[in-house]
């Protein structure tokens, strides 16, 4: 059952009043919940409600709050993904995916063969953050990531000391070899960076060579922008974690 976000104001003596007009419409119109039904909640303080729907009024949904807790429902790492924008349907697999997995933040990136105008990218954001919000719901994830302002890789690198690039072009290893060598982390933001589908630009390859950023392949196999978003973000995890 996915859960839904709503604002800690909004409890009172054991109880979730939902006023909000779009939730209210989702639960009573679209889902058609009825009393006594199970409901899931979710605040801004990471605490789950597990309710059943105990007054519905033309306005406002009145539920009883059976069990609170602490989600556990996040990543405990500080992993973020950049990567060149997609055409829309891979793009918005590639949120859902990231979100699903647990980035704490997406950061859209403009590269050199990127399939997206960077004028487009920027009036995205706002769509791809509410898409976020829909998939959080889904997986039942206790924290919500940001999708950043559109920005270049000679930017985004700036930012973090911790950044791993998957590019089958030039790669220098697989990522449990990397790791077996460099001590990545784990209470540090780490940077997952993916390019498009036509890959990264032999300008773009000669700046990670020049600031001596890992390049690191996911196998014999060329993947999708999407797809190498999911494998590679999930070989961060495992190896980071088996380290």
């Amino acid at each position: 059952m996915p859960h839904f976000l709503i604002n800690s104001e909004n409890i009172q003596n054991n109880f979730i009043n939902v006023s909000d007009t779009d939730l209210y419409k989702h639960l009573v119109k679209v889902l058609r919940i009825r009393k006594g039904e199970k409901v899931l909640f979710l605040d801004e303080n990471e605490i789950q409600y597990e309710t059943t729907a105990d007054e519905i009024s033309q306005n406002s949904l009145l539920c009883k709050i059976n069990k609170q807790y602490k989600s556990q429902r996040k990543l405990d790492l500080k992993l973020y993904i950049a990567q060149a924008v997609l055409n829309s349907d891979a793009q918005i697999s590639a949120i859902q995916k990231s979100t699903e997995i647990g980035v704490k933040g997406i950061i859209p990136l403009y590269t050199d063969n990127c399939a997206v105008k960077e004028s487009v990218i920027k009036n995205k954001i706002e769509k791809w953050q509410k898409i976020v919000y829909e998939s959080v719901k889904q997986c039942e994830r206790a924290d919500i990531p940001r999708v950043y302002e559109c920005t270049t890789l000679e930017d985004v690198i700036k930012n973090f000391e911790q950044i791993i690039i998957f590019a089958e072009h030039s790669a220098q290893s697989d990522f449990m070899s990397y790791v077996k060598n460099h001590k990545i982390d784990k209470t540090k933001d780490i940077l997952v960076i993916i390019g498009p589908e036509g890959g990264f630009s032999d300008r773009e390859f000669k700046m990670f060579r020049d600031r001596n950023l890992p390049l690191i392949t996911l196998g014999n196999l060329i993947y999708r922008a999407d797809t190498a978003l999911t494998a590679g973000l999930i070989s961060v995890i495992i190896g980071v974690n088996y380290e």
